[in-house]
C-alpha cells in the first residue's frame, strides 16, 4: 500500500514538473516537417530519459553542490530567449525550418537543466529505492511525449503562445535560483522586498526582451 502511495506521489510530481520539459520540446520542434518533428521528439525524449537516469543516481550529491542550480537557471534563461529570437529570425527572413538535430540539441540542453528539480524530488520520495526511481522516470516518458505533441499543435495555431512558453521557462529559472543553496540565501539577503517575485520578474524580463528584439528585427 505504501509503495502504491509513493508511486502515486511520483506520478503527480511528473505531471507537474514534466510540463516544462514537454513545453521546450514543443517549442524547439514546432517548425520542423511532421516526420522530422516526430523524430526530434522521440530522440530528444530518449536522450532525456538517459539524462534523468544518470541525474537520479547522483541527485543526493547534486543537492550539496552550491551554485549548481543557479548555473542551470542562467542556461535556461538563455534557452528561453534564444527560442524566441530564433523563431523571429526564421519568420522574418523566411528561412528553412530549423534542423532536426538542432532541435534535439536544444531539447537535451533544456531537459538537462529542468530535470534537476524532477529527479531530486523523485529521489527524495523514493528514499534511495532504485526500483521506484526507475519507475518514476518511465512514468515521465508518455507525459513528455504526448504533452509536447499537444503543445506543439497549439503553438502552430497561436504563435503568441511562444512568448508565454518562454516566460514559463524563465519563471522556472527564477525558481531554480531561489532553490539554490547559495543564491537563494543571497537573493533573500540583498533583495528581501522582491525575493518571492524573482521568478515572475525574470519571466516578464525575457518576454519584454523577446518583444524588443522582435521590433528591432522588423525595423532592420
Amino acid at each position: 500500500m505504501d509503495t502504491m502511495l509513493l508511486l502515486g506521489q511520483i506520478l503527480m510530481i511528473n505531471l507537474v514538473l514534466s510540463g516544462d520539459n514537454a513545453l521546450v520540446i514543443a517549442m524547439a520542434s514546432r517548425d520542423l516537417p511532421e516526420q522530422e518533428r516526430r523524430q526530434a521528439i522521440w530522440i530528444g525524449t530518449a536522450g532525456a530519459v538517459i539524462l534523468r537516469c544518470l541525474l537520479t543516481f547522483v541527485a543526493v550529491l547534486l543537492l550539496n553542490i552550491p551554485y549548481l542550480q543557479a548555473a542551470g537557471a542562467l542556461l535556461l534563461l538563455w534557452i528561453a530567449f534564444k527560442l524566441i529570437k530564433d523563431q523571429q529570425q526564421e519568420h522574418g527572413d523566411l528561412r528553412e525550418p530549423a534542423s532536426m538535430w538542432g532541435a534535439v540539441y536544444t531539447i537535451l540542453a533544456a531537459d538537462f537543466v529542468m530535470s534537476l528539480d524532477n529527479v531530486i524530488a523523485i529521489a527524495g520520495l523514493a528514499k534511495g529505492d532504485l526500483a521506484l526511481m526507475v519507475i518514476g522516470i518511465v512514468l515521465s516518458i508518455p507525459i513528455v511525449v504526448w504533452g509536447s505533441g499537444i503543445i506543439s499543435s497549439l503553438l502552430a495555431r497561436f504563435p503568441l503562445l511562444l512568448y508565454l512558453g518562454a516566460g514559463v521557462l524563465a519563471y522556472t529559472a527564477g525558481e531554480m535560483l531561489l532553490n539554490d543553496s547559495k543564491t537563494g540565501v543571497l537573493i533573500l539577503y540583498w533583495l528581501p522586498a522582491i525575493h518571492a517575485l524573482v521568478p515572475l520578474l525574470l519571466a516578464c524580463a525575457v518576454i519584454a526582451a523577446g518583444g524588443m528584439h522582435g521590433l528591432r528585427h522588423k525595423k532592420a
